[in-house]
């Protein structure tokens, strides 16, 4: 699947956030094997090029960079916040956050809609952070998104896929746009869970930065995105209700 005409060498996302050091998170990125990584922008230090250590490490590391809007409440908070990334990291892809609920974290969709609308029209190639709504999801693709990331849990939850039949019903009502799970991802067989529905790609940070080992945890996502990825490609067998022989009774052999 193509990102805005773009492949990724993998379906892993990584976020870059809540490492207790640059060489875990180096470490982590390299195990991981990310296609991309996210970094957050915060608006006090662009102007100023603060944080030149990071972006430098982040370079290095040689690997596609999603900025992404994190933290922002309104639509002029974070167009103008995608604007100043554009502008720092050099690239037009943008995950946009508009959150809504202080608690959940949970998107406002109608603030997000705005906001790639108006990020669309300048140019900006749009990832937005969603809920599972088909009607949000049509919004968004109708305001310019070529991609959709809609939620799997609340961020940093660990909950992992809250509405399986929600993800599914995206997923089959979209089947040509790309569809990335973010947040609420906890344990690698959530990732696999996600891919085996058909999801393109799952974007990971809190489950491996927090994780005792950051570096084995991406390890483990990185193998179970593999995994579940194959298995959707496989064309895996339907759920049954009832059992079913897995050795063929004809031929068995009869006793006197």
């Amino acid at each position: 699947m193509l990102f805005y005409g773009t492949p990724l060498t993998s379906p892993l996302m990584l976020g870059t956030a809540q490492y207790p050091s640059p060489e875990i998170l180096a470490s982590a990125v390299r195990e991981a094997q990310a296609g991309v990584i996210t970094v957050s922008l915060r608006r006090e230090s662009a102007g100023q090029k603060a944080g030149q250590a990071f972006w430098s490490l982040i370079r290095e590391l040689n690997v596609p960079v999603l900025p992404n809007t994190a933290g922002c409440h309104t639509v002029k908070e974070a167009v103008t916040t995608a604007h100043m990334a554009r502008e720092v990291f050099e690239t037009d892809w943008i995950k946009l956050e508009v959150i809504g609920d202080s608690d959940t974290l949970q998107p406002d969709v109608f603030g997000l809609v705005e906001a790639a609308r108006i990020l669309s029209e300048d140019g900006f190639k749009v990832f937005p952070y969603t809920t599972e709504d088909l009607v949000v999801a049509e919004r968004l693709l109708a305001a310019g998104c070529e991609v959709l990331m809609p939620w799997g849990a609340p961020i940093g939850s660990g909950r992992g896929l809250n509405n399986v039949f929600g993800l599914r019903a995206l997923r089959a009502h979209f089947p040509d746009v790309p569809l990335v799970v973010d947040a609420g991802i906890g344990v690698p067989s959530h990732a696999a869970q996600a891919m085996e529905l058909g999801y393109d790609a799952v974007l990971i940070n809190t489950a491996v930065a927090k994780a005792g080992d950051p570096a084995l945890m991406a390890r483990a996502f990185r193998l179970a995105v593999e995994a579940g990825k194959a298995a959707f490609e496989a064309d895996p067998m339907e759920a049954r209700d009832m059992a079913a022989p897995s050795t063929p009774l004809l031929g068995r052999p009869m006793l006197a």
